[in-house]
C-alpha cells in the first residue's frame, strides 16, 4: 500500500466527517481518557443524540443472514467460515481496491491476525458478505501492537505516522477495527440490512470484550452508511489517501449500539 497527503477531492455526499484540527499542538502527546473520548463523541455527533441504530424491515431482506464473531478458540464450530472470511478479505481489498498486502491461496492475513484479535463476519450459506477485525489497544505480539499506534510508531509504511491527532491509546475500553468491508456481491436493496448488522455485531462483540469506544480507519464510501445508520463517530485524524482510497480514523461510541 502507498498512503499520499496530496489533495482529496471527495464528492460531498460522500463526506461525513468534517475536516477538523487539533486544538493545539500539545493534543497528539497523550491518549484521551473515556471523559475526553465522550466530549468528541458529543461534540462531533451532537445531531444524532438519543437516537438509536435499528435494523431496518428484514421481511424481503433477511433471508438466512448470520452474524458471526469468530476467535481463535471457536473457529473450529465454523467449519470454512474464517478461510471464507479471509478470501472475502483479499476479493476486497487485493482484487478490487489493489491494495498491496500479503496473501496465499486466495486469502489475504497481515501481522494483527493473532489470536487477540476477533473477527465479525456477516454470512449466508457459508459466503462471507461483510466483515471486520477487532482486538484491543491493549494488543502486543512481537514488535506490533495494533495497526494504528504501529503507524504512529513508524514501523508501518503504508500508514502516515500523523495518522491521529493525539498519541493513539493503550487502554482496555478501547478496542480498534480494522479491515471493515462489505461484499459487491451484496444487492443494493440488501446492503443497508447487511451494513447495519455488522455495525451491531461489532459493537456486540467490543461491548462484551470491555470497550466503550472503537477506534479506526474509515474510507471515505463508507460515510454514505454512516450517515443512513446514524452512527455517532467523529473524525480523530487528518484525511489521508492509501492507493488512491481516500481515508481517516474515526472513532465510535461502541455502547450505544450495543444494547
Amino acid at each position: 500500500m502507498k498512503h499520499s497527503r496530496n489533495e482529496l477531492v471527495d464528492e460531498p455526499a460522500a463526506s461525513v466527517f468534517p475536516d477538523v484540527v487539533p486544538a493545539v499542538a500539545s493534543e497528539r502527546l497523550r491518549a484521551p481518557d473515556s471523559a475526553e473520548l465522550d466530549a468528541r463523541l458529543r461534540a462531533g455527533a451532537s445531531s444524532t443524540a438519543g437516537r438509536r441504530m435499528e435494523l431496518p424491515d428484514t421481511t424481503a431482506v433477511q433471508g438466512h443472514l448470520r452474524a458471526t464473531t469468530l476467535t481463535v478458540k471457536n473457529m473450529h464450530q465454523f467449519g470454512d467460515l474464517y478461510v471464507n472470511f479471509l478470501e472475502a478479505r483479499k476479493r476486497t481489498f487485493i482484487d478490487r481496491l489493489h491494495w498491496s498486502l500479503p496473501q496465499v491461496d486466495g486469502m489475504e492475513f497481515d501481522q494483527y491476525d493473532t489470536p487477540q484479535a476477533s473477527w465479525v463476519a456477516i454470512h449466508e450459506y457459508g459466503e462471507v458478505l461483510g466483515g471486520v477485525r477487532l482486538m484491543p489497544t491493549t494488543s502486543r505480539c512481537g514488535i506490533y501492537t495494533y495497526m494504528l499506534r504501529d503507524a504512529q510508531r513508524g514501523i508501518l509504511h503504508d500508514i502516515p505516522t500523523d495518522v491521529l491527532f493525539f498519541e493513539a491509546p493503550v487502554d482496555p475500553s478501547v478496542w480498534e477495527a480494522s479491515r471493515l468491508f462489505i461484499s459487491d456481491d451484496v444487492p443494493a436493496h440488501r446492503r443497508l440490512y447487511v451494513q447495519t448488522m455488522l455495525m451491531a455485531q461489532f459493537s456486540k462483540t467490543a461491548c462484551e470484550g470491555g470497550a466503550t469506544h472503537v477506534i479506526g480507519i474509515v474510507p471515505a464510501v463508507w460515510s454514505r452508511w454512516l450517515r443512513r445508520l446514524d452512527l455517532d463517530a467523529v473524525p480523530v485524524g487528518p484525511k489521508f489517501s492509501i492507493d488512491g482510497t481516500s481515508s481517516q480514523a474515526a472513532l465510535f461510541n461502541a455502547r450505544k449500539f450495543s444494547n
